[in-house]
C-alpha cells in the first residue's frame, strides 16, 4: 500500500507514465506501530472455521485501519508544539509574561486579562471549534465574544445569581443556568425558552451529536432535555442529594456525577438506575473530567487527591497529592490535565502514561479564586474564570495542531454554519443508542443457550394440546353468552330461596336469648 504520484514523460513511442513513491515505506512502518492496539491472535490453533475466517476478516480490517492512520499521521501538516527546559530548569517555573515574549505577534495576542471584578466570579465556555467564548458572571453577567479578533457577540445582565454556563449546537446559542430555572438565549441575547423543568439548575452539560441538554441541581434529580424538539426526554432521581461535579463522557455520551459520600455515578437516560457506581475518594468529589478518547477519568476530592482513573476497567491507575482540594478540572485534546487549587492553577503533562514528579506548568491569579476552567479547541489556549474577572494563558502543546473541517471548522462562513447545522440535525443520534460500549450496537446476538438433556426432568414437562376452532369468534360468543345466561340462573335462584324462606316465616336474622319472650301467632 502505498502513496504514489503520476509523472508523465514524453517519448518517441507516445504518452509514458512513471510512478513513483512520495513515502517511504519503512517510515509508514514506523509511524504505523504507534497504532498498534496489541497482539495478533494465533490464527494456527484455532479449530473452528468460522471463528476464524471471522478473525481473519477483522485482523485485515485493523491492518487496513492502522495504515490509513499511519498515512493520515504522515500527510498532516502541522505538528504540535512544546515546552522544553534547559539543563537545570523546569518548565513550571516559566511565566506568562516570559513566554509571551518568546512567541510570535498572533500567540503573544491570545494572552489577556478581562477586568471584570463587580460580577464574578465567572464561569466561562470555549465553542465546539474554539473560536468563541462564553462567560458568565455569578452576579448575573453574561457575554459572548470571538476572543480573538475582540468582536462582541452579545451583552447582558440576567440581574439574577448564575450557576453554569454552556454552549448549544452552534454559536448562536447559548444554555444559562439561573438561580430558579435554566434559560435558552440567542446570539443576540434575546431570552428564548425558560425549562420550567429544570428547577434550581447547578450543573450544565450539552451532548452535541444527540441534541441533549443535561442539568442537574439542588433537587438531586439528573434530567434530560431534548433541544431540537424542546420537550423534556425523562428525569432521573439520584438518591445522592445534590451532585457536587459533572462532566460527559465525549466518547460515549454517559454523564457521570460526582457526589458527597465520595462516589461517582455513570447515568444514560435509558436506565433508572446508574451504570456505574464507583467509590474513588474518602470525601465529596468536587471535580471530574474524561478525555476525548474515553479512556482516562481524572477526579478530585476534599481529601486532597487527584486521581487518574481507567474508564474502561473502572480501577486506579495514578494517584497525586495535592496541597490543596481541586476545584476544577479539564482537559486538552492532547491529553494536558489542567486543576484549580484556590487561586492557583496547575498543568500535568503525561499524566495518564507514567506517575509524574511535578507539574507542567502553573500559575496564579493574584487575590481570586477561579471559579471556571476551560480549554480551548485547536489552540494553546487555557481560559480561567475567578472571581476578578477572566484570564487566558498560553500554554504550548494543548491543542490539536490539525482539524478537520467537516467535524469542526474554526474558521467556518455562515453559509457553511447552516450547512453544518443541517447535517448535525440530520445525522442526530436517538438517546436509546447511549451505551457504555459503543462497539456493542452494531452486533446482534447470535448465541443459543444450549441446554443438556441430562438436565431436564421428565416430570416437568407439561405437554399442551391445542384443538383448531378453539378461539373462534363463534365459540367466544357462545361463551360469552354462557356466561350472561349463568348470572342471570344465580340472581333467578336466590331469589327463589328468599321467597321460600319468607313462606316458610324463616328469617335470615340471627337468634338470641330473647326470642323465647317474642309473641307467636300460632
Amino acid at each position: 500500500f502505498h502513496l504514489e504520484a503520476v509523472v508523465s514523460t514524453q517519448s518517441t513511442g507516445g504518452r509514458k507514465r512513471k510512478k513513483t513513491n512520495i513515502i517511504d515505506p519503512t517510515e509508514i512502518k514506523k509511524v504505523s506501530k504507534v497504532f498498534v492496539r496489541g497482539d495478533a491472535p494465533d490464527l494456527k490453533s484455532i479449530q473452528d472455521k468460522k471463528l476464524k475466517r471471522e478473525l481473519i476478516v477483522r485482523e485485515k480490517q485493523n491492518a487496513q485501519a492502522i495504515r490509513s492512520a499511519a498515512f493520515n499521521q504522515l500527510l498532516l501538516p502541522e505538528e504540535r508544539g512544546c515546552l522544553e527546559a534547559d539543563e537545570g530548569e523546569r518548565t513550571l517555573k516559566f511565566k506568562q509574561s516570559e513566554i509571551v515574549k518568546h512567541v510570535d505577534v498572533g500567540s503573544a495576542r491570545k494572552h489577556f486579562s478581562l477586568t471584570l471584578p463587580h460580577h464574578g466570579p465567572y464561569h466561562c465556555a470555549y465553542s465546539r471549534n474554539g473560536r468563541k467564548l462564553l462567560i458568565g458572571g455569578s452576579k448575573g453577567h453574561i457575554a459572548t465574544f470571538d476572543w480573538q479578533t475582540g468582536q462582541l457577540g452579545c451583552e447582558f445582565h440576567v440581574k439574577e445569581t448564575v450557576r453554569d454556563v454552556a454552549w448549544l449546537h452552534n454559536r448562536d446559542y447559548i444554555a444559562v443556568a439561573q438561580k430558579k430555572y435554566a434559560y435558552i438565549y440567542d446570539g443576540q441575547g434575546t431570552e428564548l425558552h425558560r425549562l420550567k423543568n429544570h428547577i434550581n439548575p447547578v450543573h450544565l452539560e450539552y451532548l452535541p451529536y444527540h441534541w441533549l441538554l443535561v442539568s442537574t441541581g439542588a433537587t438531586g434529580f439528573l434530567k434530560y432535555t431534548d433541544v431540537s424538539v424542546g420537550k423534556l426526554l425523562v428525569e432521573l432521581k439520584t438518591r445522592l442529594g445534590q451532585p457536587h461535579s459533572m462532566c460527559h463522557n465525549p466518547w460515549n455520551a454517559i454523564v457521570n456525577l460526582g457526589h458527597s459520600n465520595g462516589t461517582v455515578t455513570m447515568w444514560s437516560p435509558s436506565m433508572k438506575e446508574p451504570l456505574v457506581k464507583m467509590l474513588c475518594h474518602h470525601g465529596p468529589v468536587s471535580a471530574i473530567a474524561v478525555d476525548n478518547t474515553g479512556r482516562h477519568m481524572v477526579t478530585c476530592g476534599l481529601d486532597k487527591q487527584m486521581k487518574v482513573w481507567d474508564a474502561r476497567s473502572y480501577k486506579e491507575s495514578l494517584a497525586y497529592y495535592t496541597h490543596r482540594p481541586g476545584s476544577n478540572l479539564a482537559i486538552s485534546q492532547t491529553g494536558l490535565i489542567a486543576v484549580t487549587l484556590g487561586g492557583q492553577v496547575q498543568v500535568w503533562k503525561d499524566a495518564f502514561k507514567t506517575k509524574q514528579k511535578a507539574p507542567y506548568m502553573t500559575h496564579q491569579v493574584e487575590g481570586s479564586t477561579i471559579e471556571g476552567l476551560d480549554f480551548a479547541n485547536f489552540e494553546d489556549v487555557l481560559g480561567l474564570g475567578h472571581s476578578k474577572g477572566f484570564t487566558s494563558i498560553l500554554i504550548p502543546g494543548a491543542g490539536e495542531a490539525n482539524y478537520d473541517a467537516l467535524e469542526n471548522n474554526p474558521f467556518e462562513s455562515k453559509r457553511q454554519k447552516q450547512e453544518s447545522e443541517v447535517k448535525m440535525l440530520l445525522n442526530k443520534i436517538q438517546p436509546e443508542l447511549i451505551t457504555l460500549d459503543q462497539g456493542s450496537i452494531h452486533k446482534m446476538k447470535d448465541e443459543i443457550e444450549e441446554i443438556p438433556l441430562d438436565s431436564l426432568n421428565p416430570k416437568e414437562i407439561v405437554l399442551k394440546f391445542k384443538m383448531k376452532g378453539k378461539n373462534s369468534a363463534k365459540r367466544r360468543f357462545h361463551r360469552r353468552e354462557k356466561h350472561i345466561h349463568d348470572d342471570k340462573r344465580q340472581k333467578v335462584r336466590a331469589a327463589l330461596e328468599r321467597a321460600k324462606k319468607e313462606n316458610e316465616g324463616i328469617s335470615d336474622e340471627p337468634k338470641t336469648m330473647l326470642d323465647r319472650f317474642k309473641y307467636k301467632d300460632n
